[in-house]
């Protein structure tokens, strides 16, 4: 019995079971009649799962173990394993966390006596994608893995077309199915080439392949098209910006948070299966992530929706994850331990800490949308005044994502610039210097980015009816966001915790380095930082408490602003979110398209008329639009082959087999 009940509580089992347990969730509310309870069902399920497999990953992780389980199938593909190892644990973190945030949030945001058409499936859904991410991390046979890998992309698909009825969101599928199924089919070469190199479809041990074979740069090549599709590396991202605007508010926050990270979790496991990578990999995935980083924040810089933005500020942090990565294969290959270490703790600190404050931001976001009833950050403001405390978590987190202390976000960027710098003292990779300005510019795009889409939001007046009379969102929406506000500010006076959670993946995906001597100089380094974030904090309720107290004491009253001399000022006359940043939008016109429109006056008295600025998908616009409809004109006359007259198709059939009979004699 002892026994037995050791097995019930081993880690890895309850990893497992608390995976299936959400992919489950969702099952009873399909079969209950009255709406409510079986969305009430399936958030309780999650949280429950949570509470017990975030504590399993924590111990799997930390004990630094293995843990293998053999699924009993009959396919011939070889055994199919479900493996846990630290840096499968690790990734387990956020799909657990976020997971379960999100579906409390669904309770506030997405009732079901609200939407009696759309939650079960939407439910359902939600539960199999979180359940099939977990469950991804766990296999090591590349079948299993592509099957797994399509119930996510399929979940995710379903859950994005929620509001099908709309046809932006309908355009949104389209584009998200070609760009998951495409890179589906170069997964499918990436595990055809893995098995020719080594006779099996399990996945290889770590460090068990040469990078100088034959295969491994074709190898490599398809990870990096098939998971950087996913990932929404540049320029694979065309996906991104769409499906993350258009999806409810809490399948963004999961889509962002969590399954863009299964996307880089491939890459990471596909380098550790080379023992010697070449310099060349390591610039590759360096230059495509600081490219996506500057990129994406200039394309955030321009958006007017809110969530569009938010997606496009996904790409920025997706590249210096990409970024930290390449960093670190670079030290891997020039033998630089310091690089490799700072690199890849860097990549992995700022995984966990985009899992904290985006889904922060989107839940915001979702509370936004409900109170506004809009996107489009052109028509709030003043929304500070009615939701308070949403405003106070959503500034919480926009000075994460800008990476600014105290915050989560500037501790990974920390390490990213101590690695860049450590390469003045070295002999080689000296130029990796240059990437520290473009990563703060990169950061300065972003707080112009935020300050624009904050204080358009929630400063001011109302520019709309819609935002004349916001009410506050419900504690089921604000628990999961203050939860995430209050994990934003503990890694940030607290990183060197936060290092230490990284550490044994670290260790994981290079065994060879000496990391645990690096984790504890870099804790030492982050301990000392962590006061500067004690006393930022500390300063900032202070002054906030003092503001309060001198408010309170004395006589308040409120006038309007000053209008420039306006006899009758209006809303018309402030800051819109195109107006802040349309000198920044500027500087990129180049790489980025805006449909201008500008009406020309005429008259004494001219009419009416509007300016709109609005900003492109360049890629998806310029390039893969007008090859995906060459190619329909060129495949076209296969629709002629389509007649629904059985004797035709009978017909092809025998000519068909007459030609193979051909061929083989």
């Amino acid at each position: 019995m002892y026994s037995a009940l050791q097995g019930v509580l081993d880690p890895a089992i309850v990893a497992l079971v608390a995976s299936l347990v959400i992919g489950c969730a969702g099952i009873p509310g399909l079969f209950l009649r009255k709406p409510g309870p079986g969305q009430i069902l399936a958030a309780v399920a999650n949280i429950l799962a949570a509470m017990a497999g975030i504590p399993a990953s924590l111990q799997l992780l930390f004990n630094k173990t293995t843990t293998t389980y053999l699924l009993q199938w009959n396919l011939p593909f070889g055994p199919c394993e479900l493996v846990i190892d630290p840096l499968s644990a690790f990734f387990l973190l956020p799909v657990f966390l976020v997971s379960a945030a999100g579906s409390l949030f669904a309770v506030g945001y997405w009732p079901a006596a609200e939407h009696r058409d759309t939650e079960r499936g939407l439910t359902f859904f939600y539960g199999l994608l979180a359940s099939s991410m977990a469950i991804l991390l766990m296999a090591r046979n590349g079948v299993f893995f592509i099957m797994v890998w399509e119930i996510m992309a399929l979940s995710a698909y379903f859950l994005l077309v929620t509001e099908h009825e709309r046809e932006e969101v309908r355009r949104a599928g389209i584009v998200y199915l070609i760009a998951t199924h495409t890179g589906t089919a170069a997964l499918f070469v990436y595990f055809s080439l893995l098995a020719a190199q080594t006779g099996s479809f399990m996945l290889p041990a770590s460090g068990s392949l040469s990078a100088l074979s034959p295969l491994a740069s074709l190898i490599a090549l398809a990870a990096f098209i098939g998971f950087g599709a996913k990932a929404g590396i540049m320029p694979l991202h065309v996906w991104l910006p769409s499906a993350h605007a258009n999806a409810p508010s809490h399948v963004s926050a999961v889509m962002s948070g969590v399954m863009l990270k299964m996307g880089l979790y491939g890459i990471f496991r596909t380098l550790t299966f080379f023992y010697d990578p070449p310099l060349l990999w390591g610039g590759v995935l360096t230059v495509a992530g600081i490219l996506s980083a500057l990129l994406g924040i200039a394309f955030a810089v321009a958006q007017r929706d809110l969530k569009r933005l938010l997606a496009c500020s996904s790409i920025e942090n997706i590249g210096i994850i990409t970024t930290g990565l390449g960093v670190a294969l670079l030290g891997v290959s020039s033998h630089n331990n310091v690089l490799m270490y700072l690199g890849m703790a860097g990549a992995l600190l700022h995984i966990l800490n985009h899992s904290f404050f985006k889904p922060l931001l989107f839940l915001g976001s979702g509370a936004i949308i409900h109170a506004a009833g809009t996107r489009e950050m052109n028509l709030m403001g003043g929304l500070g005044k009615g939701m308070p405390r949403t405003a106070l978590l959503f500034l919480v987190g926009s000075v994460a994502i800008c990476g600014i202390p105290p915050s989560n976000g500037f501790v990974s960027e920390f390490l990213l610039y101590l690695g860049f710098f450590s390469q003045l003292k070295a002999n080689s990779l000296v130029y990796l210097v240059c990437l520290a300005p473009v990563l703060a510019l990169v950061g300065g795009l972003a707080v112009i980015a935020f300050s624009k889409l904050y204080s358009s939001v929630f400063l001011g007046t109302p520019r709309s009816p819609g935002a004349a009379h916001p009410h506050e969102a419900g504690v089921a929406m604000l628990a999961p966001m203050a939860f995430f506000a209050l994990l934003c500010l503990l890694v940030g006076v607290a990183p060197q915790l936060a290092l230490r959670l990284v550490s044994p993946a670290v260790a994981s995906f290079y065994p060879q380095s000496a990391s645990s001597l690096l984790s504890s100089e870099y804790g030492d380094i982050l301990g000392r930082l962590s006061l500067l974030g004690v006393l930022l904090l500390t300063t900032a309720v202070v002054v906030t408490l003092f503001w309060r107290w001198r408010l309170g004491k004395g006589t308040v009253s409120s006038a309007s602003t000053w209008g420039c001399g306006y006899q009758r000022g209006t809303s018309r006359i402030q800051y819109g979110a195109t107006s802040f940043s349309e000198l920044a939008v500027s500087v990129f016109n180049g790489i980025m398209r805006q449909r201008i429109v500008r009406p020309t006056l005429t008259g004494l008295f001219p009419p009416v008329e509007r300016c709109s600025d609005v900003p492109t998908e360049t890629l998806l616009e310029r390039i893969f639009a007008p090859f995906f409809a060459l190619a329909g004109i060129l495949f076209g006359f296969l629709h002629r082959l389509q007649h629904g007259l059985m004797h035709i198709y009978m017909l092809y059939i025998f000519a068909t087999l007459f030609i193979l009979m051909l061929w083989a004699h």
